[in-house]
């Protein structure tokens, strides 16, 4: 009797464990092809055929378009220049945070995430008040003497440097994050073993931790290249127009009839999946490791009389010009009679008053919430379900499942929100007459392999044998995953749900493309939209920013504080 119990509890979880891992590997893969694969696919389609004959005839006309070229050259130099110098900000923030304790810590290494909480989309409009001819720098430069006329900081030769800082700005932490958790995992007895030998600090960094270091690095660093090469809000609000993101979406109207747009966005895909094996190989060409994981705790050091002025200094400086864009964005927001003053006259709510008096505006608010709350209900099903597979092996070769998963993170939104208005057009879902569901598929689809990662930490946390346990004494599967595996990952499972929900209350490209009638905008497209008004238009759209930053800041926050340290896990290719 015992027997036939065992066999049939052992038939039971092989049930379920088919039921799961393989439902779950169709649903992925599924939702992969229609909103992933067909239309990158049709883009390539596009690219290469006219009427059915194969063409190569839009590339020539492509590569001798020169304004095409040089938003190209533009495109990859933003994206160089902003990894490299988050690089030289970043890597010396992260050594600080793991190497070193000093007073305040907790409140100044927090603060360093707070670009996270606002995309430089948003952070551009402050700064456009705050660095034109006549505003608050050059007046307060000329108060001072020390220029003799306004400086042009906003001017065709300096728009490139605009969209560079924004971008460093608010990628950085990105990059810091993967830093800190890489550095936090050298064990710190091989520096200790070095230190003891006589190694130099400086030829341990190179030889020790940056070997150790270094995959964490192009973690994040890929995803900063390619974040800001394809960024396209920052540099449409700024006005630098010759790059690639802008000229794409410039192209989407009459991309029937000017067919080299085609060309461009497979240009695009090409340049990002290139740059994403790129790095895959620079980790594969050389592998470091270690025989355990380091113990951050005893390898930090308290910082002395010497050493804490110029870590505040560094710290301090960076939080202080990660916070001028929203400080910038604030002022204007709550700004009243503001003319050729450094700071306002006056001080006013009223904005944010006329922010849920104004059509445009609540339309904003009320669909991101919908969309991005269905998109993180998406992610959390479909997210943890994925996770539960990869984790516990129900399926042979789960890390296949892993990298399928993760291909999102290597296609920038404005190639899927392209791909998907040319393969969908003419269908049931067209977004020229509902985007809804578009733009909720496309908001989870960027955002699933952030809840993935999030529930596969959650997972590997938990010891299989408290599942081994509910099942041995006659629950079901499905009744184990419901009440001890969730509920013990809840924490994880919150945590990724409002990365997710909060990245896509503020998303661009999708939202700035897909939404094409102004009863479906989303927030960040009533902000465009708004900003371009005369009159108050700015000043509602600087209302409306803040509103966005603040439930943007309340989600990352409550991320930070229940995954901690394992934040930078999320943000690995």
């Amino acid at each position: 009797m015992q027997t036939q119990t065992a066999d049939e509890t052992s038939a039971s979880k092989r049930r379920f464990s088919d039921i799961v891992g393989y439902g779950t590997v169709i649903a992925t893969i599924a939702m992969l092809f229609f909103f992933l694969v067909l239309p990158v696919s049709t883009i390539m389609a596009r690219a290469f055929f006219n009427k059915g004959e194969f063409t190569f005839r839009y590339f020539p006309l492509l590569f001798s378009n020169e304004m095409l070229m040089h938003s190209i050259g533009n495109s990859l130099m933003i994206g160089v220049v902003t990894t490299l110098l988050a690089t030289l900000l970043s890597f010396p923030l992260a050594v600080i945070n793991v190497k070193w304790e000093f007073p305040g810590k907790g409140l100044l290494m927090g603060l360093l995430l707070v670009p996270m909480v606002m995309p430089p989309f948003v952070g551009a409009i402050g700064l456009l008040r705050f660095f034109a001819r006549r505003g608050s720098v050059n007046l307060a430069l000329l108060d001072l003497e020390w220029i003799d006329a306004p400086i042009d900081w906003l001017g065709p030769e300096n728009m490139f440097w605009a969209v560079i800082v924004l971008e460093v700005l608010h990628l950085y932490p990105i990059m810091y994050l993967n830093l800190s958790a890489s550095l936090a995992n050298v064990d710190p007895s091989v520096e200790e073993v070095a230190t003891t030998l006589g190694v130099p600090k400086w030829k341990q960094l190179k030889d020790i931790v940056w070997p150790l270091a270094r995959p964490g690095y192009f973690a994040g660093a890929i995803i900063v290249f390619i974040w800001a090469l394809t960024d396209l809000g920052t540099p449409l609000l700024v006005g630098y127009h010759e790059t690639i993101p802008v000229q794409i979406f410039n192209m989407i109207t009459d991309v029937n009839e000017n067919p080299v747009g085609y060309a461009l966005v497979f240009l695009v895909i090409v340049m990002t999946i290139a740059f994403f094996l790129l790095s895959k190989l620079a980790l594969g060409s050389k592998k470091y490791e270690m025989m355990a994981k380091g113990h951050v705790s005893s390898a930090r050091r308290r910082a002395n009389w010497f050493s804490l002025p110029l870590i505040y200094l560094l710290v301090g400086g960076t939080v202080f010009l990660a916070l001028v864009p929203h400080i910038a964005v604030i002022i204007t927001a709550v700004s009243n009679k503001w003319f050729m003053t450094i700071l306002p006259e006056q001080y006013t709510f009223d904005h944010f008053g006329q922010v849920f008096q104004t059509s445009l505006s609540l339309i904003g608010i009320k669909n991101s919430f919908i969309f991005a709350g269905l998109s993180t209900l998406l992610d959390l099903i479909l997210g943890l379900l994925i996770a539960y597979v990869i984790v516990r092996r129900l399926i042979p070769f789960p890390g296949l499942l892993d990298g399928l998963v993760m291909i999102p993170l290597a296609l920038p939104g404005i190639v899927l929100a392209f791909g998907y208005v040319v393969t969908y057009s003419d269908t049931f879902l067209d977004p020229l007459h509902n985007p809804v569901p578009l733009l909720v598929i496309a908001y989870a689809i960027r955002r699933l392999p952030y809840m993935v990662r999030s529930a596969s930490a959650g997972l590997q946390q938990m010891s299989p044998s408290l599942e081994e346990a509910s099942t041995t004494f006659g629950a079901s599967r499905f009744h184990t995953l419901r009440k001890i595996t969730v509920p013990l990952v809840t924490a994880n499972l919150i945590a990724g749900a409002l990365l997710c929900f909060s990245y896509a209350m503020l998303d661009v490209s999708d939202s700035l493309i897909l939404a094409m009638k102004e009863k479906f905008y989303p927030m960040t497209k009533a902000i465009y939209v708004l900003f371009l008004e005369q009159g108050s238009g700015e000043l509602l759209a600087s209302a409306l920013g803040v509103i966005g930053m603040a439930i943007l800041a309340a989600c990352i926050m409550g991320a930070s504080l229940l995954l901690g340290k394992k934040m930078g896990e999320l943000f690995r290719s």
